[in-house]
């Protein structure tokens, strides 16, 4: 999958989302023990270990999506390198009431407050949400990027 670049020089304004009592805040601290968890059950190890970098950063580089006591979804920049977004997913319950819109808008826009002009998205899944939400292009030569090289479980890993 390759990577996509974002102009955040050229971002839309932040959204909200379409349903009542969802917020999209930065993570905080001492939630990083429940985040961390909630990525690793839904997304997997690999998820779990970028997010869990994201906490050692000042700020955290983490937003979330919570109603009440939930956590619906999670978006992070400057996990795996510098200047990139991801990893980001919402709880397939919770998928189509703009919360990832919501997460993604919210982390580019953090990004452009701390400096930077450019978001690198690795890895991209769903290409077409990213060009159309902001605009993103897909960096040519850029798969497997950052990620070449990278160490997988084998079975005997257990």
């Amino acid at each position: 999958m390759p990577d996509m670049l974002v102009k955040l020089y050229e971002l839309p304004p932040l959204q909200t989302v379409r349903a009542d009592g969802i917020s999209i805040r930065a993570a905080l601290a001492p939630e990083k023990r429940l985040v961390v968890s909630w990525v690793r059950r839904y997304f997997g190890d690999g998820w779990a270990s970028e997010t869990d970098v994201t906490f050692s950063r000042t700020p955290v580089t983490c937003i979330i999506a919570v109603e009440g006591q939930e956590i619906l979804g999670f978006a992070c920049y400057d996990a795996i390198k510098p200047n990139f977004f991801g990893p980001t997913g919402v709880d397939e319950q919770h998928r189509g009431k703009g919360i990832g819109l919501s997460l993604l808008l919210s982390t580019l826009h953090a990004q452009r407050a701390q400096g930077y002009g450019y978001s690198i998205i690795g890895g991209v899944g769903p290409a077409e949400f990213y060009r159309k939400a902001v605009g993103a292009i897909v960096i040519e030569g850029s798969d497997p990027g950052v990620y070449r090289g990278m160490l997988h479980e084998t079975p005997d890993d257990h």
